[in-house]
């Protein structure tokens, strides 16, 4: 595998896990400290055979972490600008707010990522998740997003 693929799956991985840790956050009200503690030692993220085997990028996970949690408010916003009328963010399930709160944190964030980049990887996490329309309204809500986060990539 070229150092190139080693990237991709470094960070698909990452992305993965920030939403396992964005989740866990939400639903049990762990720290931020402890999500990434678990995140360093292995405990993230899993798949249904156990730990996902590969490397991590550390750097991109405290970096998404640390811009979706500070951040929470304007990205929610965005995510929220989105949405049908009479649908607000806290009626979505909360894996899909998490993928989206990852999703819009990176749109942001990480400007050195192209933005279809980024919107694909969530698709892609999105349908690991669910099997319904979730996916379609995670590329949609992500690349309005993107529009508002990073206008001059539109």
């Amino acid at each position: 595998m070229s150092a190139q693929n080693d990237l991709f799956a470094a960070r698909h991985v990452t992305r993965v896990a920030v939403v396992q840790a964005l989740y866990q956050m939400e639903v049990s009200g762990a720290s931020i400290d402890a999500v990434t503690e678990d995140f360093q030692s292995g405990k993230l993220p899993r798949d249904e055979a156990g730990f996902v085997d590969g490397e991590v990028d550390l750097e991109l996970f405290k970096s998404l972490m640390h811009g979706a949690v500070n951040r929470q408010e304007t990205i929610d916003r965005a995510i929220a600008r989105r949405l049908s009328t009479g649908w607000r963010l806290d009626r979505l399930d909360a894996v899909a707010r998490a993928i989206l709160r990852a999703g819009a944190a990176e749109l942001e964030q990480r400007l050195d990522i192209p933005a279809p980049v980024v919107i694909d990887e969530y698709v892609e996490i999105a349908k690991s998740f669910f099997n319904g329309p979730e996916p379609g309204f995670v590329n949609a809500a992500l690349d309005a997003c993107a529009r508002d986060l990073r206008p001059t990539e539109a």
